[in-house]
């Protein structure tokens, strides 16, 4: 088993190393309050001390709530981040492939919360962490190449849905939350993030859109 990790490791070396920087970062967050602060997203604070402050579009993505937020976004970034890595790669060719795949993964984190930012600018009592945005424009990624991929519920596994169908249940549950604002999940990170990912993906290489459209249709 250990080898098999190993080797998926050295098939898909950005993947990994992202998650294990993330559950590093992480778990020094846990333990220290002050480095925790230091890296939340706070767009209030963000607004008033200007760029000195724009670093945590990115260092939030690498703090997370608890070991249950971490180990969630940890797992959905390794199976899917090494499938879109490799697939990046293989298309765009290796090193072209890997810049590609970095770009998706810290540019989403940026374009996942630059909703929140500008909608939270004037909110002193909001700060967000996590990966999910980031992590969601993988998702949606990997959704690009295999629409018709059957995904599982995480707590129905009985249950299992084409990626597509699935994609767009999460974009629309996302919406919805957003608009409730009824718990302190980052709805809008989770929408955004997926809505980079997809287009993203699609404008390095115009013709998957045809390949994603002959996958649903054809």
């Amino acid at each position: 088993m250990q080898d098999n990790i190993a080797a998926q490791f050295m098939q898909a070396p950005l993947t990994g190393l992202l998650v294990l920087v993330t559950i590093y970062v992480s778990y020094l967050a846990f333990n220290n309050p002050d480095l925790r602060a230091r890296l939340l997203f706070v767009p209030a604070l963000m607004q008033e001390r200007g760029q000195s402050e724009w670093h945590r579009f990115i260092t939030a993505g690498f703090i997370h709530a608890d070991w249950l937020h971490l180990a969630f976004n940890s797992f959905v970034l390794w199976e899917f981040g090494r499938f879109v890595e490799l697939a990046y790669v293989k298309i765009h060719g290796k090193m072209m492939g890997s810049l590609f795949f970095l770009a998706l993964y810290f540019l989403g984190l940026v374009a996942a919360s630059t909703y929140s930012y500008f909608k939270h600018r004037d909110n002193y009592g909001y700060a967000a962490l996590g990966a999910s945005g980031a992590v969601s424009g993988v998702l949606f990624a990997a959704i690009v190449f295999a629409p018709l991929l059957p995904l599982q519920f995480l707590f129905l596994p009985f249950i299992s849905l084409p990626a597509v169908v699935m994609g767009v249940l999460y974009l629309a549950y996302s919406s919805y939350m957003s608009r409730r604002g009824s718990d302190n999940i980052g709805h809008d990170a989770h929408f955004w993030g997926g809505v980079w990912g997809f287009f993203f993906t699609i404008a390095l290489a115009p013709q998957l859109l045809q390949h994603f459209l002959k996958q649903i249709f054809g």
